[in-house]
This record gives C-alpha cells, structure tokens and sequence, in this order.
C-alpha cells in the first residue's frame, strides 16, 4: 500500500517519541502489505476496528504502543492507499470528538 503524508507520521513520532518506534513499524508494515479488504487488515492488526464518522465514511482505527495511542486513517483496499488522519492518546480518543472532525 501508499502511504499518503508519511511526514506526517514523522510529525507525530516527533511529538509523541515514546510512540516513535511503533508508528514507524506501523507504517513499514503499510507500506510492505497489500490488504485487499478489512478482513486481511485484520489478520494483520487484530485489534484494529472500522468506525463510522460523521461524513459517513468509514475510519479504520489502530491501537499503537500498547492501546496507549489511537491512529486513524482511511484505507483505500482497491485503489492500494492508506491517508493517515487522526493520532490521539487514548484520553482523547475516548472523548469521541474526533468522530465529528471527519
């Protein structure tokens, strides 16, 4: 898959350093697969959920460092593209604001 805003990644391992190392294996592992639907991301990332957001759209969330982190991307299976979104502790994600951002 592409990864669309690695910098942004980058942004965040700068912000976050104790999730540095995980967010770059995350986004390895991305970049090194070929998910064709959410189920073959799930074998992958067992604990990664869908999740339907205000513009209707589906959000797949993954739990980084030990559930300490919640990213947030779309993942495009048939046209082979991930766009990180969101990257929130956990305190922030369970506010569920950011459900209304996208």
């Amino acid at each position: 898959m592409r990864l669309i805003k690695f910098t942004t990644v980058e942004a965040w391992m700068a912000r976050y350093p104790d999730a540095a190392n995980a967010l770059a294996q995350w986004a390895k592992v991305v970049t090194d697969l070929q998910w064709r639907n959410f189920a073959e991301l799930r074998q992958t990332y067992r604990s990664a959920d869908q999740v339907a957001v205000a513009s209707g759209r589906t959000a797949v969330v993954f739990n980084i460092r030990g559930n300490r982190y919640r990213l947030i991307a779309a993942v495009h299976y048939n046209r082979q593209v991930t766009y990180v979104m969101l990257f929130l502790t956990h305190a922030e994600y369970s506010k569920n604001r950011w459900k209304e951002l996208l």
